[in-house]
Formats: C-alpha cells, sequence, structure tokens
C-alpha cells in the first residue's frame, strides 16, 4: 500500500522518489534508469506490513550541494551537461538531463532526512539516481556525481543532529563519503567493501585522522563473501561500535551489488542476506531512537536489486 502526502507520523515507512532522476540517459551504460523503474514498479505492486508513504520530493538548491562540494565543481557539470553532455571520468557519462537529475536526486534525500527528522516517518528508502558514495568534493567518478549521502549527513548536522552514522553496504568502498568524514568525530562511517575491487580504497587500516580517528571502521571483504561473513562482521565488530556512538540518524549507503547474482562484483549475499543487514540496522534504531534514510547506491542485476529493495524496507521500522 502506498500512500502520498506527509500525514502519519512515527512508526511509518516512506519512500521518496522522483521521475526527474530518469533524466540521467546513460544509454548502455550498467547505471540506467531502468534500475528505478524496477524497483518502483515493484514497489507499486507489494502490500508491505505497514503503509508506504511516498513523499514529494524537490530540488536540491546549489547551496545545498555545496554543502559537501565546490561550487566550481558544481558548474563544471551544469556546464556539460547544458552542452549536451559527456564524460566526467571513463566511467562516469552524463547526459543534457543528469544535472537536473542529480539535483533532484539531492533533494530527495533532503527531503527525507527532514521527513525523519520532523517525525512523519521512522524510516525512508530514496530511489534516486545518480549514485554517490564515489563523488569527491570537486570530482565525480565511479558513475556518481553528487554525493547524496554526504551531503544528507551535513544537511543533518547544519539542522541540529549532532550525531549521524552512515553504513555502507555496497561492494564498492564508498571513497567520496569516507573522504568527506575521514577528520569528523560527529559522523561515523562504517562500509563493507570487497577488496580488491574499484576505487581501491578502504583498507582495514584507515580509521579516520585527527579529531575523526577512530570514526571510521572498514571491513573489506574476500571476493565469494556471503551472508555469513557480512552478519558476523556487522554483530560482532559494527553493531558494539555502533551502540557505542549513539548516532541521532543513520544514513546507508544502500548498494545491491553485493548481491550473488550482481555482475559488477564477485560477493555472494543473498535477498535474505540484505534483510537481514537491514533488520539488525533496524533494531539500532530502535535501540538508540535514531531514524533511518536509507539511499540507493550500486545494484545492476534489476530481479536481484527489486527484490532486495523490497527486502530492505520491509525490515525498516
Amino acid at each position: 500500500m502506498m500512500e502520498e502526502g506527509h500525514a502519519g507520523g512515527k512508526g511509518r515507512k516512506g519512500f521518496a522518489f522522483s521521475e526527474m532522476c530518469l533524466l540521467h540517459e546513460t544509454g548502455g551504460h550498467p547505471e540506467s534508469k531502468g534500475r528505478l523503474r524496477a524497483i518502483v514498479d515493484a514497489i507499486e505492486g507489494t502490500r508491505f506490513s505497514g503503509p508506504l508513504e511516498m513523499l514529494r520530493c524537490r530540488s536540491a538548491s546549489v547551496d545545498e550541494v555545496a554543502l559537501n562540494h565546490a561550487v566550481d565543481y558544481i558548474d563544471q557539470v551544469k556546464s556539460l551537461c547544458e552542452a549536451g553532455g559527456g564524460y566526467l571520468d571513463p566511467d562516469t557519462v552524463v547526459s543534457q538531463g543528469s544535472f537536473e537529475a542529480a539535483m533532484w536526486a539531492v533533494g530527495c534525500v533532503l527531503d527525507a532526512v527532514t521527513a525523519v527528522m520532523d517525525g512523519r516517518c521512522s524510516s525512508v528508502f530514496c530511489a534516486v539516481r545518480p549514485p554517490g558514495h564515489h563523488a569527491l568534493r570537486s570530482r565525480g567518478m565511479g558513475f556518481c556525481l553528487f554525493n547524496n549521502v554526504a551531503i544528507a549527513a551535513k544537511y543533518a548536522r547544519k539542522r541540529g543532529i549532532g550525531r549521524v552514522l552512515i553504513v555502507d553496504w555496497d561492494a564498492h568502498h564508498g571513497n567520496g563519503t569516507q573522504e568527506a568524514f575521514y577528520e569528523d568525530p560527529t559522523v561515523f562511517y562504517f562500509s563493507t567493501h570487497q577488496s580488491p575491487l574499484y576505487p581501491g580504497t578502504g583498507m582495514a587500516h584507515e580509521t579516520g585522522k585527527g579529531p575523526g580517528l577512530g570514526y571510521t571502521l572498514n571491513c573489506p571483504l574476500s571476493p565469494g563473501s556471503g551472508d555469513e561473513e557480512f552478519c558476523r562482521i556487522y554483530d560482532e565488530v559494527f553493531l558494539p561500535k555502533a551502540h557505542a556512538f549513539r548516532p541521532e540518524l543513520i544514513l546507508i549507503s544502500a548498494g545491491y551489488d553485493s548481491h550473488r547474482l550482481d555482475p559488477l562484483a564477485s560477493l555472494r549475499l543473498s535477498t535474505q542476506g540484505f534483510q537481514g543487514l537491514a533488520s539488525r540496522i533496524a533494531e539500532l534504531s530502535k535501540e538508540v531512537g535514531a531514524p533511518i534514510v536509507a539511499v540507493l547506491e550500486g545494484g545492476y542485476n534489476l530481479s536481484a536489486l527489486r527484490d532486495s529493495v523490497i527486502a530492505t524496507i520491509e525490515a525498516f521500522p
């Protein structure tokens, strides 16, 4: 069941999506608009255990994107798109509509943060693209233009949230997110990812710097790692540290290329495995009183992506 508007409150699941995110045309690229269509079609055909509220979204402002990105870089992306598109790097293509799509992606995520901060929802899943966790302050890379999760964390901090937890279960390490908060003790970044794999960062010894030392936790996994390895890391390594951190907001870089069917990585998480990870984060959310905003990152097998997103939302509070 999906309802529009912002009526409701605590305990209600939310879903953020905008058709504007489909303006990012990538041709035969694995990061295609078909990913969002598969998710939205599945959402509309699913009856969840409770009502799912469809959030009305907006485009972000340049000032909001500039919470995490240099204005010169934002202008560069806009100019390239206005000129008809091109490549930010060999992996990262943009079209005429990509800048607008990316601004709406950020806006959807910020609206989701507002919804959970205001108590309208306990959790929101954001089906947005382009993805973001590889994007650096002045550089797009790895299919990513603007770092949706990093912007959301800085937006939440600006609005008074004291401590933000970022969980990144994408198969690829979120180098852009790590860099944004590497010296920041108010944002705890945790990542499980395949190693070796693009972008080559996220080693276990990368734990933060200066006042941020100890607030980055990387758990690289060997190819072939699956449900058992992920669950052990969450239970034995991550959750004790997350409880000690006592986050006020939980953001998830929800990449589904860790699924065993995904063509771009070699991890072996099942759909039930993703539900298990989401359930653990849901329990953490309830115990510390921190709402959840999950933001789509990777995931390129459409059936695995669709089923895993549904399983994630079902597990959320």
